[in-house]
């Protein structure tokens, strides 16, 4: 079982303001996660009667998951693959309006928790019996977190990072994207190392960057000798993706800022983030085909 704390608010960490500070980069948007997976279809039907989403055609060629304002994308992958946490990408997530009740009602349909029902209320500065979280574990156990929100959408990619302040800043800097606050200060919850952390914006989505002493706690036997994360590429969420309005701009723009391309094409291109996270830009915002 994974112990582990879920998505926060900001005023558990004492953050009031909202932090802009790079408007000179065109807001870049959220738009797709990638996961490779042993069965495409039987995701598609797992994500579609597990979460809100709907099945979807993306760009009118493939099967895919529409998730409000953006997509899931599968790619068949021959093996199974990795889905330790020892890539930057821990998990993403959906809100739960009453979480005790979601959560009987996945159990109840079958579904697999890596983590069953728990009160994290004190980390999110709430009273006993306010905040909980729950992880389910994925076709491929890719981890899906399920969270207490005011919604029950897709919402939310958590990261980690050996430096989750310099990675938040690195995506408002090279993508536009809103940086809510960071605590630079270490903190610990149970134990656990959640700060130095950060807290972005795309869109509809809120990325969350906890320090990589927290995998240091939780998975010792993983990372008694790393000292860097993985690639993305290949483990079960192989990347995430953003849209930008000129994808040539863009990419002249962060290869003269120094960011590393590992692929480029005319509608696409694939670069690297922090901690070796692949980072997939493609041009025109995610619509619902």
């Amino acid at each position: 079982m994974i112990r582990s704390v879920a998505t926060i608010t900001l005023a558990a960490f004492g953050f009031a303001a909202t932090l802009r500070g790079q408007d000179a980069v065109p807001p870049a948007h959220w738009h797709h996660v990638h996961i490779n997976a042993t069965d495409p279809k039987a995701s598609i039907d797992f994500y579609t009667a597990k979460f809100n989403c709907e099945k979807g055609r993306y760009l009118g060629k493939s099967d895919a998951v529409w998730t409000q304002k953006s997509w899931l994308l599968f790619e068949k992958t021959g093996k199974a693959p990795g889905s330790e946490i020892v890539s930057p990408i821990w998990h993403i997530g959906w809100g739960a309006e009453d979480m005790k009740a979601t959560y009987e009602k996945q159990v109840a349909s079958g579904t697999k928790f890596q983590t069953p029902l728990t009160d994290i209320s004190a980390l999110a500065g709430r009273p006993a019996g306010g905040f909980f979280y729950a992880y389910v574990d994925g076709p491929d156990h890719e981890l899906i977190e399920l969270n207490t929100s005011n919604h029950h959408h897709f919402g939310h990619l958590h990261l980690l990072s050996l430096d989750p302040v310099a990675a938040g800043e690195w995506y408002q800097k090279h993508l536009g994207l809103s940086l809510r606050g960071k605590q630079t200060q270490k903190r610990l919850y149970e134990g656990f190392p959640v700060a130095p952390a950060a807290f972005l914006q795309a869109d509809n989505v809120s990325i969350i960057i906890y320090p990589v002493e927290y995998a240091r706690v939780q998975w010792p036997d993983l990372w008694k000798t790393r000292t860097d994360f993985e690639s993305t590429r290949g483990r079960a969420i192989d990347h995430i993706a953003f849209s930008v309005d000129d994808l040539g701009a863009t990419m002249a723009r962060l290869r003269q800022e120094g960011v590393k391309v590992l692929e480029s094409a005319a509608k696409s291109a694939m670069i690297e983030g922090p901690d070796h996270i692949a980072i997939e830009l493609v041009e025109g915002q995610a619509e619902r085909q």
